[in-house]
């Protein structure tokens, strides 16, 4: 396949030395700094106990969504119960876990609570090892706990059907790696002068152009620019997620990302960019803290009423933000009960206030939680 006529980044003169206009990133790097101060702000005033919710509904869905931009999707419940046993968070019953979970979690906790600890060659190893616990990717064996090598050609970022396909992006040749990597490691743990919110960016980006794995790339390069945006917040916990708002801006990212391996040495406006989905992220965990806030409030307000488990999960789903709408037939799926089960634990719901149902009747009643007025 051809590369098309294009020059990258790592090919012009003076790679790996990337430049930014700091007079133009100035503004968009305050106002991602004072969004910070705002949400640490209300999670200073939050009690421990919802401090430890808050991060954990953010690094659910950092999880999930790392996973997603890849075209892996994850069961939610699956990834908080591993997230919440590792944590240590009390979430109730957990839901079962597979090693494909497991190992994406183990990444990101080890990126994010051990922020402080050197990025080295044998970590980035054991985070390849995890996402890859088969040695496959699809349906081709990959090499695991090893950077890539150039057997089957040069790695490459392509799309659209095969004998039409555009190639994207073309990464250094494999034989480069060791001193690519080597470099890279030593700018990551030294220094290095630039601000922790924009080095986490430029990380990001410089591993994307590496590329030094057979798989997985995408989802280590968030890692370390997470592991990153901890150093910069100083706490390992995590209360906003970049991987999820790259997911929900995903088309403007490969976009910017395949402008800027086609350019010079000036990444700007990846930065820009960079900077840019980060204020959002941090404006969407404000949102996700109104919610564990409502959680909190509504289960204070109903902590005397005594439920069963089945009532208990079921409301916690519909707390963290249930997809679809919730009927009696979804009800039993779920709590793994009959019909009639499930049907009446229902209606002792409605009667005690906790739930209400939809204005639809018969198969296609629905229910959702009672009058937000009453725990706002």
């Amino acid at each position: 396949m051809k590369r098309g006529d294009c020059t990258y980044i790592w090919e012009v003169p003076n790679w790996p030395t990337l430049r930014y206009d700091m007079a133009r990133l100035a503004a968009q790097l305050a106002d991602v700094s004072r969004a910070q101060g705002l949400l640490l702000g209300r999670l200073a005033d939050a009690g421990m106990a919802l401090r430890d919710q808050a991060s954990l509904a953010a690094l659910t869905e950092d999880v999930v969504k790392t996973s997603e931009i890849e075209g892996e999707r994850l069961d939610v419940a699956s990834v908080r119960s591993s997230i919440a046993r590792r944590l240590g968070v009390d979430i109730g019953a957990l839901a079962p876990t597979d090693r494909n979970i497991e190992g994406v979690v183990d990444m990101v906790l080890d990126a994010t609570l051990q922020c402080t600890t050197p990025l080295t060659e044998e970590r980035m190893f054991g985070w390849h090892a995890a996402l890859s616990p088969t040695g496959f990717s699809g349906m081709s064996r990959i090499s695991v706990a090893a950077w890539r090598d150039d057997t089957h050609g040069p790695m490459q970022g392509v799309s659209g059907p095969i004998g039409k396909q555009k190639v994207h992006f073309e990464a250094p040749p494999a034989k480069r790696l060791d001193e690519e990597m080597r470099r890279f490691l030593e700018w990551i743990n030294a220094d290095s002068g630039e601000p922790l919110l924009l080095k986490s960016g430029l990380a990001h980006l410089w591993l994307v152009t590496l590329h030094p794995f057979a798989d997985g790339n995408g989802r280590i390069a968030r890692a370390v620019g997470d592991l990153l945006l901890a150093r910069a917040d100083r706490s390992p916990q995590r209360f906003y997620s970049l991987s999820a708002q790259i997911q929900r801006e995903r088309k403007e990212y490969y976009a910017v990302l395949e402008h800027i391996q086609k350019g010079t040495l000036d990444v700007t406006e990846w930065l820009l960019w960079f900077l840019t989905a980060m204020l959002r992220a941090v404006e969407h965990a404000h949102r996700t803290l109104d919610a564990v806030f409502v959680k909190a409030r509504f289960w204070q307000q109903w902590a005397g009423t005594a439920l069963n488990e089945r009532q208990t999960k079921l409301l916690n789903r519909l707390l963290d933000g249930f997809e679809g709408k919730l009927t009696s037939s979804k009800w039993a799926s779920i709590a793994k009960c009959s019909p009639d089960t499930a049907l009446r634990d229902l209606n002792e719901l409605v009667a005690l206030g906790m739930l209400r149902r939809s204005s639809a009747g018969g198969r296609s009643t629905s229910y959702e939680l009672g009058d937000p007025g009453k725990i706002a």
